[in-house]
């Protein structure tokens, strides 16, 4: 994915990384077995010194490519946010790493659950792919686990009867392609033991909404609030489309100003 492209929410992942890898590590893979169990045999019995140009650079990739994509399948994937829709956690142009093992060990490119070991929670910052169209891949915030009753009133989250707790921080002043959004009022918000900062924009006003989440499902929003495609348009989040949990900014280049942020260099995502 663009590095991924977990698009910041609203993002779109064009070409499918998984299986381009799958692809070629096959098919070096094929080449370099070919050789070893028929063709290098039969240049050993001619006295031929050296090996066919394909055979060489399928012996050389194969073990880069395959390493690569077990890496990138089930240990760590990078992303990078194109949008502004998880503000200010994530910023547009922060390139992200992915704990691809946290929700559970998937095959590569059929995706399918193989060993279980955890399960989303609440305030986690996590990929999925898009309900609509899975081949895009989407970076929100778990609001709701199965079971959740999710309220949105007056721009205030309730779960399950309880108030989330809020504490306001003033106004935000964005950088970059965020500038849009200064003017904002920037807020703690408490999910659980997860603090984490939101946006919410007196400009904007989506409505109130009241929904329970059913098995196998989770609610997801974004965290600048009037600035998200999210549950509350399309749905919930099915389990089988979970990627992993983001877990930490490796890099931000914003082509907004053309300039990298050192300071979120290696900055923990909460």
């Amino acid at each position: 994915s663009v590095p991924g492209s977990a698009q910041g929410g609203e993002g779109q992942m064009n070409i499918d990384f998984a299986t381009v890898l799958a692809a070629l590590a096959a098919l070096t893979g094929i080449v370099w077995l070919i050789d070893i169990l028929w063709l290098k045999p039969k240049r050993k019995a001619r006295g031929d010194a050296g090996e066919p140009w394909p055979v060489e650079y399928a012996r050389s990739f194969f073990p880069v490519i395959f390493a690569v994509l077990l890496l990138r399948s089930f240990l760590v994937e990078p992303f990078r946010i194109p949008s502004n829709s998880m503000m200010p956690t994530l910023l547009t142009g922060d390139f992200i790493l992915v704990n691809k093992f946290t929700y559970g060990i998937r095959l590569p490119v059929i995706n399918v659950k193989v060993f279980e070991i955890g399960a989303p929670k609440r305030g986690d910052v996590f990929v999925f792919r898009f309900p609509k169209e899975p081949s895009i891949d989407y970076i929100k915030r778990v609001i709701g686990i199965p079971g959740d009753h999710i309220v949105y009133k007056n721009k205030v989250l309730y779960i399950n009867e309880t108030r989330v707790d809020q504490t306001a921080l003033g106004l935000y002043t964005g950088v970059g392609s965020g500038i849009v959004m200064s003017g904002a009022a920037q807020l703690v918000e408490k999910l659980d033991d997860v603090k984490h900062d939101i946006l919410v924009d007196p400009r904007k006003n989506y409505g109130d909404f009241d929904v329970h989440v059913p098995p196998g499902s989770y609610f997801a929003m974004g965290d600048n609030r009037d600035n998200s495609n999210d549950s509350r348009f399309w749905g919930m989040v099915p389990e089988a489309n979970l990627v992993g949990k983001a877990f930490m900014i490796w890099m931000n280049f914003d082509s907004a100003d053309s300039r990298v942020d050192w300071s979120r260099i290696g900055s923990r995502i909460n």
